[in-house]
């Protein structure tokens, strides 16, 4: 047990360390290239996350799980089997991605760009996802071992092959970046094909790794293998049938997001064209598609890396038929999600304006944009969670229908909505599509599991008491230091409002839920033990 949790801890905290360092390089991009030119940048890696998405099928999750299952039977030689074949299945995969995504690269262009006003051209989007193609080639390949790892219960190979694929993509993409735009003083479509294609330079660092690491394990499954006993001769249909089942749900529940995004790359810029807006199309789409998005997925980062945890006692519960304590693992999973999210997301929209300005530029269309989505970010987890519960008690059908009508809702209203409220018909659109997802997971939660609970709508409506308490104390906060300073035109004076409110906020949360016992029956004994030090 001690192994594995070793095991759990080292792949989430690479994980973890992995997507903040995606987060954090954004920054420095932008104002390196500038905001108008990170629209070019979403352009291309919107189709990119989708493909990939398709090209890696789920593989890490779905051949761990093949591999673990078969390894605990003593059969090594069928995960040595699948990944042989795997291997040269993913090769032939990410090539033929690459080749999709290369030639779509024209098509996906003309779709996006609807008028001689917008900023870029057809020549300009089409050539950033060409450059950005090329790292589906290695990536699908290297997700396949990763899985295999994973399978023999060995995270650290994944967790660190995660953590040097992007740190030498960053390091790659910004210094690049760099170099284009204040050394040689080039062109932003040159800085931004550079940055796109650092992605196949990570991934090739990551194979890298990935590569030193079975040199070094590879003894450890050979004498394994010598010892395989057969579970039965499994041809490659029935193990290819079996790894597919697995990785099915997972391809859906990871490009959620991204396929909302590529209805807007694809819808947006016609909205805004109809309206007379097309000028300013390409640098609102940047914000909606990247750089108020990216602010607005880390407390969904924060809430479902810590609410997913309880998922697989879920599992553990349905499989054991243990009705009552998988409802309690259900209500506590649901509360804590809405306890760390709520707060962020209502903080996040009340100091838009100096967090835009801090991270990005000031902007007042990017602040309200900011403003207005964040609340956004609690669809977002509660759908990552409805659909890990579903797969956890094997209804995982339901998740891709209820993300394809999500979408399809998306995509029916996208236009309309956009022509009426512009950006913000976009958030509208989503948020709706989301709801309709969310309530559709639900639905088949509470038929499958006779489900409902008075104790999360108790709850809920407590943190949302306590929710509106911390935020008039923002508010009143904000108010007096601009009452004293000013409004924050520099960033160190919008840093500085952003250090007082948010410490404020936190206490204000932390003190309030810690003093009504609500933080120690959500987050455990250890929280109740460090409280009791403080006397609260």
């Amino acid at each position: 047990m001690s192994s594995l949790m070793k095991g759990t801890a080292i792949l989430t905290v690479g994980m973890f360390l992995s997507k903040v360092l995606g987060l954090v390089y954004i920054f420095p991009f932008y104002a390196i290239i500038g905001q108008k030119n990170v629209a070019l940048y979403s352009y291309a890696y919107v189709p990119y996350t989708i493909m990939l998405s398709v090209a890696i099928s789920g593989a890490p999750i779905a051949v761990s799980k093949f591999v673990a299952k078969y390894n605990s039977l003593g059969d090594y030689e069928s995960g040595r089997k699948l990944v042989k074949s795997g291997l040269m299945i993913m090769t032939l995969t990410g090539f033929l991605s690459f080749l999709a995504l290369f030639l779509l690269a024209d098509p996906i262009a003309h779709l996006v760009i609807k008028d001689e006003e917008q900023v870029f051209t057809v020549s300009q989007i089409a050539g950033v996802i060409r450059w950005v193609s090329f790292a589906l080639i290695v990536v699908p390949f290297m997700s396949l071992v990763r899985g295999f790892f994973q399978g023999y219960d060995h995270m650290e190979p994944t967790a660190i092959s995660q953590l040097v694929e992007q740190i030498v993509r960053i390091i790659v993409l910004l210094t690049g970046s760099y170099l284009v735009m204040r050394v040689f003083d080039g062109k932003a479509q040159t800085a931004v094909s550079f940055a796109v294609f650092s992605a196949f330079i990570g991934a090739v660092a990551g194979l890298i790794a990935l590569w030193y690491y079975w040199r070094k394990l590879k003894p450890e499954f050979d004498l394994k293998l010598q010892y395989s006993v057969s579970s039965g001769q499994l041809s490659y249909k029935s193990i290819y049938r079996e790894v597919i089942t697995y990785s099915i749900p997972y391809v859906f529940v990871g490009i959620a997001n991204p396929l909302f995004q590529l209805v807007d790359m694809l819808t947006f810029n016609t909205a805004m064209t109809n309206i007379g807006l097309a000028k300013v199309s390409d640098d609102y789409l940047g914000m909606l598609n990247f750089t108020t998005q990216k602010i607005v997925i880390i407390p969904v980062m924060l809430a479902t890396g810590f609410s997913m945890a309880l998922v697989p006692t879920i599992t553990n519960y349905y499989t054991k038929n243990q009705h009552s304590a998988l409802i309690n693992a259900m209500d506590k999973t649901y509360q804590v999600l809405l306890f760390i999210t709520l707060p962020a997301v209502i903080g996040i929209s009340l100091l838009s304006t100096d967090i835009y300005h801090l991270l990005y530029s000031e902007s007042a269309m990017g602040s309200s944009v900011l403003a207005f989505y964040a609340p956004v970010a609690i669809l977002f987890a509660f759908f990552q969670v409805t659909a890990a519960l579903l797969q956890g008690i094997d209804y995982q059908k339901w998740i891709v229908f209820s993300l394809l009508t999500g979408i399809l809702v998306k995509l029916a209203i996208n236009i309309p909505l956009i022509e009426t409220f512009e950006t913000k018909g976009a958030i509208i659109a989503t948020a709706i599509g989301y709801l309709i997802s969310i309530t559709i997971n639900m639905l088949v939660l509470k038929k499958a599991l006779n489900y409902k609970s008075r104790l999360v709508i108790r709850r809920s409506i407590l943190i949302m008491a306590l929710t509106v308490i911390m935020a008039a104390f923002v508010i009143v906060a904000h108010k007096v230091l601009v009452i004293l300073f000013g409004v924050a035109h520099t960033k160190m004076l919008a840093l500085m409002y952003l250090v007082v409110c948010i410490s404020i906020a936190v206490a204000v949360y932390a003190f309030l839920s810690f003093r009504i016992g609500l933080a120690q029956k959500l987050l455990g004994e250890k929280i109740t033990k460090i409280v009791g030090k403080f006397g609260l």
